[in-house]
C-alpha cells in the first residue's frame, strides 16, 4: 500500500473512531454529515477520502484519537474529539490550510501493540482489516497508540512540514506523537533543536505504572528520553504530585514551572519559559495541553481535575508567546472527558475552552497570532 492507501485503512472519517453499532451510532453519523456537509454515509466516506488527498497541500492537520484506554480510574476522554469538533463547528468553518483527516480507530480494550500477544494482534488485525490481504494486514498496527504513531509516520512521509493537531483522548496519546516527531525531526536535521512544552496538573513522569510502560502517567518520562536533553521538556502548571519539583528535576531532568509561580508572576513565568528554551537552542515545539493543567473551575469535565490551576488567559498567552518565539511542529488538547463534569455546566465550559485552545494552537501553527 502507498501512504494514502494505508492511512485510509488505518483511519476513519472524523467522528468515526469509536466503534458503535446501535447506541450512539445515529448521533455519530449526524456529526459526520455536518463535518463533511454530506447527505449520507457513503458521501461522508467519499469526502473523507478527498480530505486525505489534501495532506500534501495542507499546513495543519486535525487528527482525532478517541482513546481513553490509557487513562486512570475515571474514563470518558474517548468522547473528547467528538465534543471538541462540535464546538469548533459552532465557532465557524475551518481556516484555510487546515484539513481534518479523521480519527484513529479504537478497539476499546487495546492500548499499545507492545502489550499484546501475537495471537491477539492477528485476531484484531483480522477484525480491523478484513478487506486487506492477510499477509499485509498482519503487519498493520491494531492498538490506538500504535495506529496513531504509524499514521503520523505516514503523514510526515507525505508532508514533512505539516503540523498535526491531535484531539485526545487521554494523555497517553501524546506518546506516539512524540515518538513519530522524534523520527521526523531527525530526518529534518533538528534532533537537537526541538522540545516539548506540556501544560498539566500532573507530571506524568513515572517510568511505568503497575507494570504498564505507556499510559497517561508515563508518557512524559519516555518522551523526555527521546529529546537531546531531558530539560528540552518543559512542564507548566504542575500542582498534584507526591514529590516536590526538586525530585523530578534532579532525577528525570525535565524543567518545571509549577502553577503557583505561574499565577503569582505570570509575565515572568512566560519570560522564563522562553528563556529556558532559547538557552537550549530550541527552535521547534510540540505543545501538549492536558486540560487539567487549567484550574477545575474552568475545566472540570476531565478524569482528574485539580484546584489551584492555571487561568485560561495564561494558557492562551503561553500558546501565543510560543508561537511568536518558536515554530510549532505539533499540538494537542488531551483529557477532555465530557461525561465527567463535576459542576453544573462543566461539560459545556470545558469543551468550549478546549476548542478555544485548539483554535489558538491552529493560529500559531498557521503563523498567525491573535
Amino acid at each position: 500500500m502507498d501512504p494514502y492507501e494505508e492511512l485510509a485503512t488505518l483511519l476513519r472519517p472524523a467522528g468515526g473512531g469509536l466503534f458503535l453499532v446501535s447506541t450512539g451510532r445515529a448521533e455519530q453519523l449526524a456529526l459526520q454529515k455536518t463535518i463533511y456537509a454530506a447527505s449520507n454515509e457513503e458521501e461522508v466516506g467519499q469526502k473523507w477520502r478527498a480530505a486525505l488527498a489534501e495532506i500534501a497541500a495542507a499546513k495543519v492537520l486535525i487528527l482525532g484519537a478517541p482513546s481513553d484506554v490509557g487513562a486512570g480510574f475515571l474514563r470518558g476522554a474517548n468522547m473528547g474529539p467528538q465534543a471538541i469538533r462540535r464546538a469548533l463547528l459552532r465557532a465557524g468553518p475551518p481556516k484555510p490550510g487546515v484539513v481534518d483527516i479523521g480519527d484513529v480507530f479504537v478497539v476499546p480494550q487495546l492500548l499499545h501493540d507492545d502489550m499484546l500477544s501475537e495471537a491477539q494482534k492477528q485476531a484484531s488485525a483480522r477484525a480491523l482489516y478484513p478487506q486487506v490481504e492477510p499477509r499485509i494486514a498482519a503487519g498493520l498496527p491494531v492498538s490506538p497508540l500504535s495506529i496513531l504513531e504509524r499514521a503520523l509516520d505516514l503523514i510526515f512521509e507525505i508532508h514533512p512540514g505539516v503540523v498535526p493537531i491531535v484531539l485526545g483522548g487521554d494523555h497517553s496519546c501524546a506518546w506516539p506523537v512524540s515518538a513519530s516527531l522524534q523520527r521526523a525531526r531527525v530526518r529534518a536535521g533538528e534532533a537537537a533543536r526541538w522540545g516539548i512544552v506540556q501544560v498539566d496538573a500532573h507530571t506524568d513522569l513515572l517510568e511505568e505504572r503497575l507494570g504498564v510502560r505507556y499510559c497517561f502517567a508515563t508518557w512524559s518520562y519516555h518522551a523526555s528520553r527521546l529529546l537531546a536533553q531531558p530539560d528540552h521538556m518543559v512542564q507548566v502548571g504542575l500542582r498534584a504530585s507526591r514529590y516536590a519539583r526538586a525530585h523530578w528535576e534532579s532525577t528525570v531532568g525535565v524543567r518545571q514551572f509549577w502553577a503557583d509561580e505561574c499565577k503569582e508572576h505570570p509575565e515572568r513565568a512566560l519570560d522564563d519559559i522562553v528563556a529556558h528554551l532559547r538557552a537550549r537552542n530550541i527552535e521547534t515545539i510540540y505543545f501538549s495541553n492536558d486540560i487539567d493543567g487549567t484550574d477545575e473551575q474552568f475545566a472540570d469535565a476531565t478524569g482528574t481535575p485539580e484546584p489551584d490551576g492555571l487561568h485560561p488567559d495564561f494558557v492562551l498567552a503561553l500558546i501565543r508567546r510560543l508561537g511568536a518565539e518558536f515554530r510549532l511542529c505539533a499540538g494537542d488538547v488531551m483529557e477532555v472527558a465530557p461525561p465527567l463534569q463535576r459542576f453544573p455546566g462543566g461539560t459545556e465550559r470545558t469543551v468550549e475552552l478546549a476548542a478555544r485552545y485548539i483554535d489558538a494552537t491552529i493560529d500559531v501553527a498557521l503563523g498567525r497570532e491573535r
